[in-house]
Formats: C-alpha cells, sequence, structure tokens
C-alpha cells in the first residue's frame, strides 16, 4: 500500500452525544470549541471499536497528538440536541493518521471536520505506527 493510503471503503463509527447546559452560551447554543471534544469523543471510540483504545496504545508505547485540527461549522447545536458524531479514518502515513468527522443533529449536518494526529513514543518523539495498527486504521 501507498505511504499516503485510504482505505478502500470508507467504515464509519457513531456515537451520540447530548448537549449539556454547560456547554452552551446564554442563548443555549454550544459553544464552537466543544465541537472538538466531540471529534474526540468519536475518534477515540472509533479506535476502541478497531481494538485498539487509548490505555492500550499507551501500553504499547504508541502516543498520538493532535498536529493538525479543523472545523468548518454548518449548523449549530443546542442544549439537549443529541449531536451524532460520524468518525472514518481518512489516511494513514507512516507516522501520521487523520480522521475526518461529520456531527449531526436530526440528520442535519451541523459541522465537519479533520484531525491528523502524528505518532509518538513515551519520550514524545516521532515515532512509525506498528504495522497491526496501521493496517486496523486503514480497514477501519
Amino acid at each position: 500500500m501507498s505511504r499516503d493510503a485510504r482505505p478502500s471503503e470508507p467504515r464509519h463509527a457513531s456515537v451520540d452525544v447530548r448537549v449539556r447546559y454547560a456547554e452552551t452560551d446564554q442563548q443555549g447554543v454550544a459553544y464552537h470549541a466543544h465541537y472538538f471534544v466531540w471529534m474526540e469523543i468519536g475518534r477515540t471510540e472509533h479506535l476502541k471499536r478497531l481494538g485498539f483504545p487509548y490505555d492500550r496504545l499507551e501500553a504499547e508505547g504508541l502516543l498520538f497528538a493532535v498536529s493538525e485540527a479543523s472545523c468548518v461549522y454548518r449548523g449549530a447545536a443546542r442544549y439537549e440536541d443529541r449531536v451524532a458524531i460520524r468518525t472514518r479514518v481518512e489516511a494513514v502515513r507512516s507516522r501520521a493518521v487523520e480522521f475526518a468527522y461529520d456531527l449531526s443533529v436530526d440528520g442535519r449536518t451541523i459541522a465537519e471536520g479533520k484531525t491528523t494526529l502524528l505518532a509518538l513514543d513515551p519520550d514524545r518523539r516521532p515515532r512509525r505506527i506498528p504495522q497491526a495498527i496501521a493496517a486496523a486504521l486503514r480497514e477501519g
């Protein structure tokens, strides 16, 4: 597979979160920074479903650090909305993985995001993603 390989059939992991009062402003609209927290929830759930929860990755000497994050806002989430977070692996490289996210409320997309995570060793130096993990990411 090429250095910048993409999964042949993108698979999604889905998880829902309910917008809490503490995540909203006076108008009941979710504060924009919480969308990145929701993306992290989607990403950690996706990794867990692939068999690689963060505690297992860390036990195997692999840390992931967000090196890039973006979000395009298309609508608003409000207090008590159920936000559906769909997460997929967009690309896997030797030392990085890119995730893509679709956040929606009642089937209406409210945001699309991407994060790139850099693989690090326990001393916080860049390292290669182990083959078994990279293969699971490519398939999942």
